[in-house]
Parts: structure tokens; sequence; C-alpha cells
């Protein structure tokens, strides 16, 4: 039966926590209308609907009601509630388009006839807004419905589609257009053979040929690194304008900053055959449309804040309110003070990990062996992130105590009995008190095996003593009163409490934990903007996420650095680049900007955010009959820092609507052997889009080359330099000894690429070492993204806070603002380290810490064991550990003299033997072969 009169609402928490209040109500199909009320009524006609669509926010589901001159955002929502709302709404749009049909049966042979015209010409690739064009101008209602970009003819009743023309098929039936559209590009390929065999200089493979000739209503073509997009995107250009489908005016290319913008520009003007300055294509950044945007609307240019231009200008502008904020609130001062000193990392439980190692890899420091090592304020080491709370609390309000004082308990009741020595966590001489705090939830239980008996075990020994004993569990952290609890408890013993000045607080933290959580803050503003989010949904926000109470020490800062930031751009009467984009959506989207443009092309698509993302569709829907072709690879998606969500990649379809989606997976920079390897890594995390890479280049075995290095601590840049430059010193001489095969009158150099996680790893201070045969350059891996080089060297390849991959970076505070994060360990970083490994066409080296390792070294191991060699800087091949595939096997004494060999990691990797005695008798291979097993 089709719907009639009906009413959808937000729900009511969405009312009481957003102030949503809105209404939908649907008339009578036949009248074709909707009022939507809310601050203001309003009625939306059926056919001037664009675009009905669900997207997750950050508590709801959004309906986005898109028509030509206005956007609908109806929030809060359940995500059964936003279907049940979309699927009503479609309904009622074909029940008004059957009403259509059926009142205009007279001029459906007009409508066949519009069809037939274009297909029968096989002149063009068809796209379903291709055919909609060609009926749209048919008189009466049918054609308009026929027509409409939101026609699915299956929700019109059989009776009146028996009545369509035939020719409608190639709306209704996906497979006829297909096939059409197949036998089209097959006979396209082969007219335009000379035409793709010399762009520019380049013979376009098939797979980017074909990328030329599609041209759906929505296109994603997923690109691998070094697969020649930018040459496709050229291609693309030039194809259609020779073929007559467009006008250079007609063409909007989109880039992410203005060296890939004018990078394009030229290679479409050369192309064309033309100068620059006569080329009517609009290439562009984002910022610089919505800039041209908003100037053409106003009639003057926007006015920038004026650290908008500083590629560092942002950072700064929010480290100075964090700083004006901490001078003359009290409040805020006290809380970010405590988001630097007790909650620097979230405390994430053992059963959240895959295994106990992938936790200890996560809390642990960066120096040592010891897996359970935690650094403090107090500048002891701590074995977990609550015993670490504790003792920088203890260390701010001056506090004396010892840490895991060893202590001697009888065993019995007998004091002249068996005892042994136990080590309490915390000790307080001047009340002569033990305090332990133990792994223990709510519940009673631990996720540590054995380790409730143990408590209790240790509080059988403190009673037998008759010591003063109080303890702390993990379920009063969980609840957020295990500070509360230990402040009490000490006051209760008269332990005397200070209060360390400001000035020393800050002193004492880490500069990369501000850093840190500077970043964290600049992207959440961001979002917190964008979206709207008020401090009452990131509160119910924090409380989702494994460590609630710092989260809502998060949420306090960043909400008071969001306001103060929107209220300082509207004092100044100046707004950002996100403000900018937004500004330019709202000038489209009602209708105050009419866009020129009906082909819109955009490179680094992988890189959209939520704001562009709206911007393209804005222009996309702005007429009905507007295409977008998007190029990108979400394998190399790194720049979520920024605002960038991947998921607009990966979900484009409901995104943009049905797709082509093709694939450039030739490369022409890795070897054979180095490609299958990273595409293998990168594609363990399953949300990636699953591609094969074909490499122009040779497998060259072991292209991957891991070099332990010995790392004193505090010498860690010392040590990967010196490793570094005995690597180039060998490469300068092994290729100079080689030169007649390399070297020619364009090539004088090869040239070595050195990258590094973090900019303070740069080891020769901006100035890389020269040399006869290769030209070396460094930089950091965001920073190495679509450069390439014959070798690089990776540094630092190590586990780490701050190594590879950076524990820091995947932050779950990311979670309060962005509505659908991504699930997989350390996605981003993984795809950061496929972006360095695949910078390199020869091969890569990767120098790591000799006793922590990157896990990523063991993968790579597991996923091209052909690819990877075990070597010195100078070239000796050594063993990999065969445990645990990230260490090597190094030699040892034991103190009685005894040889053995060890993983480099142990104990972290138990792998240890003493090789056995040579038997004289017994054949070397043999002997080798039993010591291997073992």
């Amino acid at each position: 039966m089709p719907l009639r009169k009906k009413t959808f609402r937000p729900s009511i928490w969405a009312r009481i926590l957003m102030l949503e209040s809105w209404k939908v109500t649907l008339g009578r199909p036949a009248d074709g209308d909707l009022s939507i009320s809310g601050s203001a009524d309003r009625t939306v006609q059926a056919l001037d609907l664009i675009d009905i669509r669900v997207s997750k926010a950050i508590l709801w589901s959004v309906v986005e009601i898109r028509s030509a001159k206005s956007v609908e955002q109806l929030s809060g929502l359940s995500a059964a509630g936003a279907e049940e709302l979309r699927e009503a709404l479609l309904l009622y749009l074909h029940d008004h388009f059957a009403a259509l049909i059926d009142a205009g049966k007279g001029h459906l042979a007009g409508v066949d006839a519009a069809i037939r015209m274009v297909t029968d010409s096989k002149r063009q690739y068809l796209a379903q807004a291709d055919i909609a064009q060609a009926i749209v101008g048919v008189p009466g209602g049918a054609s308009k419905a026929l027509a409409h970009p939101m026609l699915d003819v299956n929700l019109i009743p059989s009776t009146l589609r028996a009545e369509l023309p035939s020719s409608l098929s190639f709306i209704t039936d996906q497979d006829i257009r297909r096939q059409y559209n197949d036998e089209f590009l097959k006979h396209e390929l082969e007219r335009f053979s000379p035409f793709f065999d010399d762009l520019g200089g380049v013979s376009l493979a098939d797979e980017q040929r074909e990328a030329c000739i599609r041209l759906e209503d929505s296109n994603l073509l997923i690109a691998s690194a070094g697969s020649g997009k930018s040459a496709t995107m050229v291609g693309k250009v030039a194809y259609v304008l020779q073929k007559g489908l467009y006008t250079q005016s007609d063409i909007l290319v989109l880039a992410f900053n203005k060296k890939a913008a004018d990078e394009l520009k030229e290679r479409i003007a050369r192309q064309l055959g033309i100068g620059q300055e006569d080329l009517e294509c609009r290439v562009t950044t984002f910022h610089a449309l919505g800039r041209s945007i908003i100037e053409e609307v106003d009639g003057k240019p926007p006015q920038l804040a004026n650290w908008i231009e500083s590629a560092n200008g942002e950072a700064r502008f929010i480290d100075r309110i964090i700083k004006e904020l901490a001078a003359t609130d009290a409040e805020f001062r006290s809380s970010w003070l405590d988001l630097l000193t007790l909650y620097p990392k979230a405390d994430i439980p053992l059963p959240a990990f895959d295994d106990i190692e992938e936790y200890y890899r996560y809390i642990a420091d960066n120096n040592g062996k010891r897996p359970d090592a935690i650094g403090t304020m107090a500048d002891i080491h701590v074995r977990s992130l609550q015993e670490r709370s504790i003792v920088n609390w203890l260390w701010l309000r001056r506090v004396d105590f010892e840490y895991e004082r060893q202590i001697r308990v009888p065993d019995t009741d007998d004091p002249d009995g068996p005892y042994r020595f136990i080590k309490p966590d915390f000790y307080y001489p001047e009340s002569d008190t033990i305090h332990e705090h133990f792994a223990i939830g709510s519940d009673g239980t631990s996720p540590f095996p054995n380790y409730v008996e143990h408590a209790t075990l240790k509080r059988q020994a403190y009673a037998r003593i008759e010591t003063d004993f109080f303890e702390t569990r993990s379920a009063h952290a969980d609840k957020g009163d295990l500070l509360a609890i230990l402040e009490k408890e000490l006051k209760g013993r008269g332990i005397q409490m200070g209060r360390r000045s400001d000035e020393e607080i800050l002193a004492a933290v880490s500069p990369t934990v501000v850093t840190h959580y500077h970043k964290i803050i600049g992207i959440c503003v961001k979002h917190i903007r964008s979206s709207r989010l008020t401090l009452d949904v990131l509160r119910k926000k924090a409380d989702e996420l494994h460590d609630k109470v710092r989260a809502r020490h998060f949420v306090d800062v960043v909400h008071r650095v969001a306001e103060l930031y929107s209220r300082k751009l509207e004092e100044s009467d100046r707004i950002d680049f996100d403000s900018m984009i937004g500004d330019a959506v709202h000038m489209v989207e009602t209708g105050q900007y009419t866009s020129p443009y009906s082909l819109i092309l955009v490179d680094e698509f992988q890189d959209i955010s939520v704001p562009r993302a709206a911007l393209i569709r804005a222009l996309k829907h702005q007429q009905p009959f507007n295409k977008v072709f998007a190029v990108g690879d979400d394998w190399q998606s790194i720049y979520r820092f920024t605002g960038s969500d991947i998921t607009i990649f990966t979900d484009f379809e409901a995104n943009f609507g049905t797709s082509w989606q093709g694939r450039l997976q030739r490369t022409y920079r890795c070897n054979q052997l180095l490609a299958d390897t990273a595409a293998s890594f990168v594609q363990r995390n399953p949300k990636q889009l699953k591609k094969s890479v074909i490499s122009s280049r040779p497998a060259i075995p072991h292209s991957i080359r891991v070099v332990p290095v010995r790392v004193e601590k505090y010498k860690e840049r010392d040590a990967f330099r010196d490793a570094a430059v005995r690597i180039l010193q060998r490469l300068d001489h092994h290729l100079g000894s080689q030169a007649n095969e390399w070297k020619t009158a364009d090539r004088e150099r090869l040239t070595v690429l050195i990258l590094w996680r973090y900019n303070n790893l740069d080891p020769f201070g901006g100035r890389p070492p020269t040399f006869e045969h290769i030209e070396v350059s460094g930089l950091s891996f965001h920073r190495s993204k679509g450069l390439e080089a014959d070798y690089t060297i990776l540094l630092d390849v190590s586990e780490g806070d701050y190594g590879v991959p950076s524990r820091i970076e995947d932050d779950e505070l990311l979670n309060l603002v962005i509505p659908l994060p991504e699930d997989f360990a350390y996605a981003e970083e993984r795809r950061l380290f496929y972006v360095a490994l695949t910078r390199a066409s020869r091969g890569t080296f990767l120098l790591t810490n000799n006793i922590r390792p990157s896990r990523y070294i063991r993968e790579l191991c597991e996923v091209g064991p052909k690819a990877v060699q075990f070597e010195t800087a100078e070239g000796r091949k050594i063993d990999r550990c065969p445990k645990c595939h990230e260490g090597n096997m190094v030699k040892g004494t034991e103190s009685d003299g005894t040889p053995y060999r060890a993983c480099s990691r142990y104990p972290a990797c138990d792998r240890k033997y003493r090789p056995a005695k040579r038997n004289s008798a017994i054949p070397q291979s043999v002997q080798n072969s039993f010591r291997s097993r073992r």
C-alpha cells in the first residue's frame, strides 16, 4: 500500500542532548510535497529532491534531504529510525513519480524516441544522467519523473512498468547499459589508440585508457603507489575535450595543495598545446575555490585569520589559546595540568588487546628490555599506567614514598618460622604505611592469571606483621575515584602534602606529551566546530571510551579551547579554512552561487575531509547531470590529523551514489617483489580496498634489508646516523663499481631518500652528506608522499610511543569526534609505513633498535620472506630469530663461560640455546639442521 500521511521526529534523547526539534510530514503523493518544520516551516517539492542519504554522526544517524537549493540535515535518529525515514521518503517520492507517469502516458512515445536517438548513435559512453538528459526535454510530467536522478523503476507499480517503453531499460536495467558501455569501450579503445599512445610523450596503459573513457555519474579510480594517476587525470581532461563532451570552462580540477594544482595545470595546458594563461579549465585547490565562491557571492574576498597562510599557524593559534585559558581560568589550568601529568596515555585494559605482548608494548616506554617499564615524573619506572598516575600524583603533592621497597614477611604465624621477601607497590615512611594498588576490577577478578590469589597472599602477609596497610584497585580507577581515595587515606594518616608550582610541573612534563595533546586538540576542534558538537554530546561519547576518566578531563579542556577558538574568530570578524569551505558549501546549496562546472575531477581523494566532500556533493548536485571523477589510493590515506576521513573514500557509493570504480594496479616505481610485499602488508587491514599490484620492474631479491642497530640510551639519533652513513658509504662504493650499468648522460647519480617518522630523528640537521655516485636527501614519512628514489633508508623502525607504529597517533580520544573510527589497530600508521616502504624502486633499508624492533618487521617476514634479509650496515648477512621474526640472533657467554646464541630481544623473546659441540663423526650439515630445529 502506498504510504500516506506520516510524521517523523528526532528521538527524545536527541531533543534533550542536542536540542533537536524538527518534524517531517508526508502529504498526499499526488500533490508531491513534504513539509519540514523546525526553526522555520518549509515545504519541499518531490521533483526538487536530488538525493536522500543516511550517515552516521557521533551519537545518532542523520538523514540528509538534498534539493536543488537546500539541504536538510535531520539528526537525532537511531540507525533503524533513519533508515525508516529514508525508505518512507523514497516510497513517497515514487508514489508521486507513478502519478506523473500515469497521467502522462501520451508522451511516452516521445520519451522512447529521445532515448533511441542517443543509444542508436553509439557516439558516447552512457551514464544514467546522459539518458535522463536526453529525455528531460520531452513535454509532460512523465519525462520529468523518468529523468529524475532518484528514479528506481522497481518501486513503480508493476502494472505501470509494463507500459513503459522498452528503450527505458537503459535506465532500469544495469546489465543492458553495462553491455552497451562495454561494447562502446572496446570500440573507443581501438579508435583512440593513437591518441592514448602519445599523451605528453607517455603511452597510457590499458587500465589508464579505460579510466579516461569511463564516465558514469560518479567515478572512483583506485590507484596504486607510482601508478600514473596524474597522467590519467590529464588524459581524462584531454579525452573529453577531444570528444567534444565538455568545453574547457565546464571542467573543474581540484587538488589538495597549490604545488599539486600548479603541476596538474601545467601538464594539462602542455597536453592541450596552449599556455597556462589560456587554459579555461579551472585547476585549483579546495581553499582557493572556497575563497572565490565567497568572493563572488559577497562581492569581496573573505577575511581569513592572519595565521592561515603559515604552515604551523593553526597549531600556534591553539597553543596561544591554551596558554591564555591556563593563565586566566584556574579550573581550566587544573584540568590541563592533570591531563598532562596524570593522564598522558589512555589506560586501556588488557582484554582490549590481542595478547599480553601487545598490551605490554602499548604501556611500556621506549627504553630498556623490561616489557612493563613505564617512566614517571618522579624519575622511577613503574609497571602499570594506573601506578604511573599514582606516582605522578604523589610527586605533584610532594609526598615522600618508596616504590617496591623490599620487606621481609613470615610465611606462617610463627615469627621465627620460614619467611620470604615481598615488594609492596608503595611505602610511606612518614606514617610507616604500606599501599598496594591491585589490578582487580569491580567484579573481584583480574585479567592477569593467578593475580587474585597473589593479592590475597599479600594481604595475609601484611596482617601477620600487623603493619599499617591500605589498598586501591583498578575498579577505583575505572570509576574515577582512585586519586580521591588515595588522598583520603593519606590525609587520614596525617601525611603532609604540598603542591609544586605550575612552572615546575610544566618544566617536568615531556614536550612530546604537550605536542601530542596539541595535535589531538587541533583535530578535535575541527570536528567540534564542523559538526557543532555540544559539551553534553562529547561527555556522553567520553563514557563510551576505555579510559573514561581521561576522556572526561580531555572533553572539559577541548570544549573550552573550541569555544574560545570560535569566539576569537567571531570577534575579529575572520574565518579559518574550515569555516571558508563551510560557508562556500552553504552558498552552493542555497543557490546563492551557481556553479558553471559539469565535470569535477578530484586528485588525492583519499585525503578528503567531511567539509570538502560536502563541497563536492553540493557542486555535483546543483545540476542534475553533473559528474564527479575522483582519483586516489586508500592505502596512502595518512592525513587524519588534518581532518581527512578515509571512510568517505572506502564508502564512496554511500557518499556519492552508484558509481563505476576502476583500479590502477600497475606501478612504475617499486620492483615486483617490493610491491608485492608492501601490498600484502597494507592489506592485512581488511577495511583497505583490495587490489593487486603489477610492476613494470622485475623482482629484486632481498629488496627489504633489516639492519639492527645497537642503541645506547639518549643516543638514538647518533646511533642511527652512524649506521645510515655506513650504508650510504657502502651504496656509493657498490654503485660506483657498477656505474657503467646505470649511469647515462641524463643520470649522473642514483637517488637515496633517508626517511624518519618524527623530525627529531633527522640525523643530519637538514644537511645530508654528499657522495660521488648517490644524491642523498632526507625528510619525514609524511613529507615523502608522492616522491620516489632508487633506494630509501628508514630510521628507527622500532617499537615505542614515537616509533613505528607510533602509539600516540592512535589515541582513542579521536573517537570522541569521528563518527566512524577505524577499528583496526594502528590503521593509519600501517598506511604511513606503506607510504615510506613504497618510495623506493630498487630497495629499502630498515634501521631498527636491536632490542625493540618494530612488529612490522615480523609482518614483512611473514608476507614477503624472499624480500627480507637481516644484515649489518656493512652488508654482512645475519640470522633473524626463527621464533619472533623481529630480533636477530646474537652471541653471548654465560657466567660459567658457556657460549650461547639468543634473540636480541631476549627475554621478551625467549629464543636462546647453547650451540652443540661439534661431533666430527656427524656431517656438519646434519649438525646445523639439528641446531636450527632447536
